[in-house]
């Protein structure tokens, strides 16, 4: 997920000397040493000399049609609708895809935790203090219309982001100080003295403008106006709110640079945007688009039986998911008086009966969540280590005591869906809190009736809230199921102006400064923030700055293992549940590499790179097309 924020008026200074041919004092980082590639902790698998990624298929063919619904959404995106082409910034409903066409600095590689290496720079130049970054850019880099892309444009990027960008990114970039041109070719990005570690990472995936484009434009609008790109991609035909393609630079100057080659194999990217997942099933049944990922387990299970599966025309596949699976659950807005006390919380979380749920309507598909770290090294799972109680000891008294033992997790039903003992215990937990049942309805210590709203834009995840909401009738709370528009739910969430609402987010296998994002207590009061529970607390804006100064994998580890028991000791969500694979069904025309990457390839994709790593085979789609 990405977030940005940039100032602008000091890049701008140094640029304007440059140009004028001033002699500008050599920067420390002239003195560090060049490298093709930067990681967190300064491993990198691949040597400067590398040809490309050994993920990749170097003998992929180009050509085809790549079709499906947005799965993932960053910044002001929605799944389900987009009315402008500035995917950047807060306003508006950024389209999806906008990113394939921009150019950034740098390029993950998706089988390392965290390695970026030379994109549109072709080396970066560390100063010992770690607070400069020299990036030479590489002379064939071009915007779509021909132009040469140079550090004022990168320069002027890093800047307008961090000025106007997107609150997340402007979270983000609070570490960056400037980015000065110092020439066409070079330029040197400073940041604070004590920054997020990952803050350098994120800047390299930056996409960069043309600063010549926004001369006489207003970067903060949103706008249906083609923004110029350098990308793989540029914007082809669209119809705002229905669909957007995304036609392939066929003479694109960074194709066969190491990072992409075997990259980008489709002649067109096409999203297709539904307001109904039923209905977008249909879709994909009529091949109105070609390849979907399948989040509702009740559909994988009981109307994967059309014909084209039948015939094998359409193809199933469940591609192992090794990354972080993230958090998915109720969030509940610690922002409204009723939900401050943890008692209540609690509650809430014995009310939902996660077995229910998953046997009777997700067919067994689903394991439950636990941690904002499930699936990965970072969550904890027994009490902590002596390592883990010499950081935890200052905090003695500012935490429950429960984290200095076993970790918090979620109470396991009967399976009946009204299991009575944990009925019992939110009751009492209820009860506790000053939140009574007075008249068969359940008040709150002022005497207002408990109610909860639970805000979803999409219908599909209802059953999931019915028998929730059924058990929270029997505490004698009223709770409600509210659906609303993608609008009107992003303008919603933005605004914190909500209950409880569904939300998933993945931290990445290093986590970083987007902890901030989600976590803090400056993100708790940004319009637009991640931070939807509205957590601040000092304990945890400690413990976020303890992972983002972690020096080695061994210590951030360790350090997520703390802050994971301060975490869930807090019950600021209702955890839901995940799966460590991905249903996917695609019309028999693509093919992958046999090894897909275990991380993923970018903050806009999947570690399966569909969009990006996979390819269409001539054969097949000849074939496809014979069988109509």
């Amino acid at each position: 997920m990405a977030q940005f924020t940039r100032r602008h008026a000091l890049g701008l200074g140094i640029g304007a000397l440059s140009a004028a041919g001033l002699r500008i004092a050599p920067a420390a980082a002239e003195n560090g040493t060049e490298m093709h590639g930067m990681s967190v902790f300064g491993d990198l698998k691949y040597p400067a000399d590398f040809k490309n990624f050994e993920y990749v298929n170097l003998s992929a063919p180009k050509g085809g049609t790549f079709s499906s619904l947005p799965t993932v959404r960053t910044n002001n995106q929605s799944y389900f609708t987009f009315n402008s082409l500035n995917a950047f910034i807060l306003k508006g409903e950024g389209a999806q895809g906008m990113d394939l066409t921009f150019a950034t600095l740098m390029a993950r590689a998706a089988d390392e935790p965290d390695a970026m290496y030379g994109f549109a720079a072709k080396s970066v130049r560390i100063s010992p203090d770690k607070r400069e970054y020299r990036f030479s850019l590489r002379p064939e880099a071009r915007f779509h219309d021909g132009s040469k892309l140079t550090a004022q444009d990168v320069a002027y990027s890093l800047n307008i982001l961090k000025d106007k960008g997107h609150p997340l990114v402007v979270v983000q970039l609070r570490d960056m100080v400037k980015a000065d041109a110092l020439d066409d070719a070079t330029v040197l990005v400073t940041f604070a003295e004590k920054r997020a570690r990952d803050v350098p990472l994120f800047v390299a995936s930056l996409p960069i403008f043309s600063k010549a484009y926004y001369a006489n434009r207003n970067f903060e609008e949103s706008t249906l106006d083609i923004p110029l790109g350098s990308g793989p991609y540029k914007v082809g035909k669209f119809e705002a709110n229905r669909y957007i393609e995304y036609n392939r630079v066929k003479d694109w100057w960074g194709a066969e640079l190491p990072v992409c080659r075997g990259m980008f194999n489709y002649d067109t990217v096409r999203y297709e945007f539904y307001r109904d997942r039923d209905v977008a099933f249909e879709g994909f049944t009529a091949k109105n688009y070609l390849f979907r990922e399948e989040f509702t387990a009740r559909i994988w299970a009981t109307r994967y039986d059309f014909p084209a599966i039948k015939d094998g025309r359409v193809k199933q596949e469940q591609i192992p998911d090794e990354t972080p699976s993230g958090a998915q659950g109720w969030f509940i807005n610690l922002r409204r008086d009723k939900f401050r006390d943890p008692r209540v919380r609690e509650a809430l979380i014995y009310a939902f009966d996660f077995e229910w749920t998953n046997k009777t309507i997700m067919y067994g598909a689903y394991a439950r969540t636990h941690s904002v770290f499930q699936n990965s090294d970072m969550m904890v799972n027994s009490p902590p280590s002596p390592e883990e109680l010499k950081v935890l000891e200052p905090f003695r008294g500012q935490v429950p005591d429960e984290v200095f033992g076993k970790p918090f997790v979620p109470p396991v039903s009967d399976g009946t869906g009204q299991d009575r003992a944990l009925l019992r215990k939110a009751g009492q937990l209820l009860n506790e809190a000053g939140c009574v049942v007075k008249d068969g309805k359940r008040v709150l210590p002022n005497g207002e009736v408990f109610t909860i709203e639970f805000l979803n834009d999409e219908n599909s995840i209802q059953p999931h809230h019915m028998p929730y909401i059924k058990n929270l009738a029997t505490l004698g709370i009223e709770a409600t199921f509210r659906l609303v528009d993608a609008v009107q739910y992003r303008a919603r969430l933005e605004d914190f102006d909500f209950d409880m609402t569904i939300e998933r987010f993945s931290l990445s296998a290093t986590p970083g400064d987007a902890m901030r994002t989600f976590f803090t207590s400056q993100s708790a009061k940004t319009k637009g923030s991640y931070n939807l529970a509205g957590i601040s607390d000092p304990v945890i804006d400690a413990l976020v700055e303890k992972i983002l100064a972690a020096e080695s994998r061994e210590e951030l580890t360790l350090m997520c293992h703390v802050f994971d028991r301060v975490f869930r000791a807090g019950r600021y969500w209702v955890p839901q549940w995940y799966r460590s694979n991905h249903p996917v069904a695609y019309w028999d025309v693509f093919d992958h590499p046999k090894k897909l990457p275990r991380y993923q390839i970018d903050n806009y994709s999947s570690s399966m790179g569909e969009r990006t790593l996979w390819w269409c085979d001539p054969a097949k789609t000849a074939k496809l097309e014979q069988a109509k």
